[in-house]
């Protein structure tokens, strides 16, 4: 197999003859070099963790479902107004375990974006999402959530439909919800919009993933009235999964494969599903009871803070 820096010289040698994208893909190969080198000398900043969240090559919802569960069938509509296409959920098996899987799904192109909403859910999908989550209930199947969003859709047409409520009203439910629930910050995890399917027993995080209240951008613009300081924004939200860990608001950070998750989707979902079995092992064995004082525990520790 050729490495990256092999696979450019080649393309750069018969670059005359490859069609324009031939250009984006040298440019995609070095910044992919570039990247892995920073991670082998631990240089990565958080800005740089931003970037490789929101790496157009990185495998989203659909992309890890296809690898891990087996026999998934989607499943469409809130009952109350549309089926919003930038969630998407259905009943599944991972390791022949009947379970419901369901997150945001992002767009690769711009058709695909355009129809995705860019992966910024609207009221009806956090209603969609709660009403599968809600149906997984009653047949007493296990949760698994997969965050991939910048954020819930800001649109006048989404506040108009009850965006907020929505969002509050998936917080409230999930924190009753009498089966397990594991959680997978896939990419990006932005503000409300993720937290909205991000309530639950276990929340594990991809290692080159982010979840932040607010992102970077938009935290300049406030703090700083322009977006010239999103680095700067991005090393204070703490917003990777290592600070994320250290502060217990994640639970487990899932290695991905060296360089990046968009360079390998098979050996990403591999890493993936092992951890998600594990935990999923391990919630199977606690009562609802037992599940809904430990969710209750966990999230009440989040944020605590001991004057010393």
């Amino acid at each position: 197999m050729q490495s990256k820096r092999e696979q450019i010289d080649h393309l750069r040698e018969r670059v005359e003859q490859l069609p324009p994208e031939a250009a984006k893909e040298i440019s995609n190969l070095q910044q992919q070099i570039v990247d892995l080198e920073k991670l082998l000398q631990g240089e990565m900043t958080a800005w740089d963790q931003v970037q490789l969240s929101r790496h157009e090559n990185r495998p989203y919802t659909l992309d890890y479902i296809s690898r891990i569960f087996t026999s998934f069938h989607e499943i469409h509509g809130d009952r109350r107004y549309a089926d919003d296409t930038a969630i998407v959920g259905g009943m599944a098996l991972l390791n022949d375990r009947p379970v419901m899987v369901l997150g945001q799904q992002k767009g690769r192109n711009t058709k695909e974006r355009l129809f995705r909403n860019y992966g910024m859910p609207k009221p009806e999908g956090y209603r969609k999402a709660i009403r599968l989550m809600h149906l997984a209930e009653k047949f007493n199947r296990p949760i698994l959530t997969l965050i991939d969003t910048p954020g819930a859709y800001p649109g006048i047409g989404a506040e108009e439909r009850g965006q907020a409520q929505a969002i509050a009203e998936n917080l409230r439910s999930m924190a009753t919800i009498r089966v397990p629930i594991l959680v997978t910050v896939l990419g990006e995890g932005g503000s409300g919009g993720a937290l909205a399917i991000g309530v639950g027993d276990r929340v594990l995080m991809l290692e080159h993933a982010i979840y932040s209240v607010i992102s970077p951008e938009s935290c300049s613009a406030i703090l700083w009235k322009d977006q010239e300081h999103a680095k700067e924004a991005a090393d204070a939200l703490k917003l990777t999964a290592t600070h994320l860990s250290r502060f217990n608001v994640i639970d487990e950070i899932v290695p991905e494969p060296p360089g990046g998750a968009h360079g390998d989707w098979d050996g990403a979902a591999a890493l993936l599903k092992d951890r998600l079995a594990a935990n999923l092992e391990e919630l199977a064995r606690m009562s609802a009871d037992d599940l809904l004082a430990h969710r209750y525990e966990r999230f009440r520790r989040i944020g605590a803070y001991h004057n010393r």
